[in-house]
């Protein structure tokens, strides 16, 4: 059911009940005048007509649907009126912004029954902001804290089980085809809404959830259900069906190693060549994982999958590393891994890729991470802590770590990192200090404070991690944040300073700002850009960082909200018509020559320059309900489930407007299935965001001395 943001509503109020009257010009008695015009605070005027439409916009509590409405509906009425003894009033309330007093309530009498309408305290009242229940849990919160809202389910008696309550006389004048008349209103939301006369009758019932009167619970959609139930239900059912279409796609993917799930594959396409699509990916699985968890409470969760991918990456992390004749660290995590069968010793085998049968031959640094946070994760839910703290497990968090926190010539706390290390595994320009590397050091050096015990050199290795973080948020809120006024800043910076007094820090040419920024930063909203480096400032957005950064808390809350209402102000450039651009703007021409070497795969608007992945959405739901907006995530899923099963749950989309399906993209992409599964459980319980989130931690203070007067 689409969303409605009008702070207005429709009122139907019914007399089919009400005793014969002699015939009169009016179809009001003196009586029932003085009765509404105590209520309304305005006069009534007579109309020659059984149908009767009340057209009263002087008052911001009691105005009058459109006169175009009222013209419409007026011609209608003439072919009925001598065939009904019906009349319906349609009143269009629009409350105030500041409060009414609890005593001021509309009453509006039905057959002898009155029912209370009072405003909400705080003003407003947001219809997207809907609590509906799924097997028994609550499905969304409200917004910020905000009025709270009835679970739709409980208030069935107000709509009859989304039915409207049609009136006898209604019934019998319904039996005629005839005398059947269609009414299309329009509403402030500019959504049409079409119903039928002869259920045109919705009798206001109490709801028993919050005693005799609605007041601040009442639900709109609950009379928006009963006007367009037909519709709605065939949109859940059809969701419905999507969703029981991905859990089956998903458990079909399982990986098995010695008849245990042991991971899933990257993607199940029958029509095109497996390459390394039938290998599991550590990053691919941690979506995957995310669902077996958080339907863990209900039929068919699976957080063993999650145990034993953990286990079984664990083991791999411990094989001797080489690619040529180099071997790598200790620590480093496999990209991916697949199992195959040995004939010949009867026997299942694991083969990992650790980088060197990579497009870039890059290792992973990325997968160490995720490894980390989906640990933490599978703790978190399951509330097994004999995992993490099992010393071949403390160990491998170790070994992790002490690749990151290694002392090197670095002069800053973010990570230096080659090309083609993490998602964007292919020459895209964002070697040095990519946003999304740190935003995953950050979010796992947080995971692993948790997790490790300070026993022998975990007391020092704990230390040096609470050091780390402290100088790694500070560097990432002050130098990689940016909204207008820091881009004006940027904008008129001095170069060549070489006093402990800089601004410039970094010495960033201003005239290498490029200029779809200017036209591309809103007044409101703001966003942690892609790099920064000596002399270089990638000022692209990159989804998964910025996304990161907000479930981490390396964003602080102030940021994440701009971020929120950047995503908003330039929602159509960076969701579009499908869900959600990985990088923006895409490189094109010099640039695309230059930076990606004339990738064929990287083409603009396509891929990873500019493409659209619809696995990518658990991130921003994650992210919206922990910054208090579920409704930009409710947004962005309803625009993916119109396409996305319909297209084979593709890999990726292409063009600027995600359009397209991709041109090289696998279908059945199983993060692009998890992704959905876990963005809808999300939305669905918002209790679930502790499991992939963390808060804000107090104890990371701000240092008192800047980097610029630290030498």
């Amino acid at each position: 059911m689409s969303s409605f943001t009008s702070l207005n509503f429709l009122e139907v109020t019914n007399e089919a009940g009400a005793a014969p009257r002699p015939p009169s010009s009016t179809p009001f008695s003196e009586d029932s005048e003085k009765e509404v015009e105590a209520t309304s605070g305005k006069e009534v005027e007579p109309v020659d007509s059984l149908n009767l439409i009340g057209l009263q916009q002087k008052e911001e509590r009691t105005t009058l649907i459109e006169e175009q409405l009222s013209e419409t509906l007026e011609k209608e009425s003439d072919v009925v009126s001598e065939k009904s003894s019906d009349f319906i009033v349609f009143r269009k309330c629009k409350f105030a912004e500041n409060s009414l007093p609890s005593q001021e309530k509309n009453i509006f009498k039905d057959d002898g029954v009155s029912e209370y309408v009072e405003k909400p305290s705080s003003g407003s009242l947001e219809t997207d902001n809907v609590k509906s229940i799924h097997n028994g849990n609550p499905s969304l919160e409200s917004r910020e804290g905000g009025t709270p809202y009835i679970p739709e389910e409980k208030c069935q008696d107000s709509v009859g089980n989304g039915e409207s309550y049609t009136s006898q006389e209604e019934n019998e004048s319904s039996e005629k085809p005839e005398e059947k008349l269609k009414k299309t209103m329009r509403v402030q939301s500019n959504e049409n809404i079409s119903d039928n006369t002869s259920v045109a009758h919705t009798s206001l019932k109490s709801c028993a959830s919050v005693g005799t009167g609605f007041e601040k619970n009442f639900e709109l959609n609950s009379i928006l259900s009963a006007i367009r139930s037909n519709g709605f239900l065939e949109g859940r059912a059809e969701n419905g069906a999507m969703v029981e279409e991905a859990w089956e796609t998903l458990q079909k993917s399982y990986v098995y190693y010695k008849g245990k799930p042991v991971g899933t594959l990257a993607a199940m396409d029958p029509t095109a060549e497996a390459l390394n699509y039938n290998q599991v990916f550590v990053r691919d699985f941690v979506p995957s994982g995310l669902a077996c968890l958080m339907r863990s409470a209900s039929p068919g969760g699976d957080p063993v999958i999650v145990k034993n991918f953990l286990l079984k990456t664990l083991h791999l992390q411990g094989w001797e590393k080489r690619i040529d004749n180099f071997t790598l660290g200790e620590g480093v995590m496999p990209a991916s891994f697949k199992v195959l069968y040995d004939s010949h010793r009867q026997k299942e085998t694991l083969v990992a890729d650790f980088g060197g049968s990579a497009i870039g031959r890059v290792a992973p640094v990325d997968s160490g991470f995720w490894w980390i946070i989906l640990l933490r994760s599978y703790t978190k839910c399951t509330q097994d802590y004999t995992l993490s703290e099992m010393p071949e497990v403390q160990r491998g968090m170790k070994l992790i770590l002490n690749l990151c926190l290694s002392d090197g010539f670095d002069t800053f706390p973010t990570l230096l990192c080659a090309a083609g290390c993490s998602m964007i595994d292919r020459r895209m320009g964002i070697y040095g200090y990519p946003i999304e590397i740190q935003a995953l050091f950050y979010f796992a050096l947080r995971c692993s404070r948790q997790m490790l015990k300070p026993e022998r050199d975990g007391k020092e290795l704990i230390e040096r991690i609470d050091k780390r973080i402290t100088a790694l948020s500070y560097h990432i809120q002050k130098y990689y944040w940016l909204d207008f006024t820091q881009l004006n800043n940027i904008y008129r910076y001095k170069t060549e300073e070489y006093s402990h007094t800089a601004v410039n820090k970094f010495n960033v040419i201003p005239e290498s700002i490029p200029d779809w920024v200017f036209d591309f930063m809103p007044l409101r909203g703001g966003y942690l850009i892609g790099n920064v480096s000596p002399a270089r400032m990638d000022f692209r957005w990159f989804l998964v960082g910025n996304c990161i950064a907000i479930l981490s808390s390396l964003a602080t809350p102030a940021q994440a909200t701009a971020i929120m209402d950047l995503i908003e102000e330039r929602w159509e450039d960076l969701i579009g018509e499908m869900p959600l651009k990985i990088v923006y703007p895409a490189l094109e021409g010099h640039d695309w020559r230059t930076v990606t070497g004339f990738d064929p795969k990287n083409t603009r608007w396509s891929y990873h320059n500019g493409g659209t992945w619809p696995a990518l959405i658990w991130l921003l739901t994650a992210a919206c309900i922990k910054n208090g907006r579920p409704q930009i995530a409710k947004r962005a899923i309803e625009l993916m489930e119109q396409r996305l099963s319909k297209n084979g749950w593709p890999e990726y989309y292409d063009g600027k407007a995600g359009r397209y399906v991709g041109k090289q993209a696998r279908k059945y992409q199983t993060w692009s299935i998890s992704g959905y599964l876990v963005a809808k459980l999300m939305i669905e319980n918002p209790a679930n965001l502790p499991i992939i989130s963390l808060e804000e931690d107090k104890r990371i203070s701000m240092p008192k001395l800047t980097r610029s007067i630290s030498f």
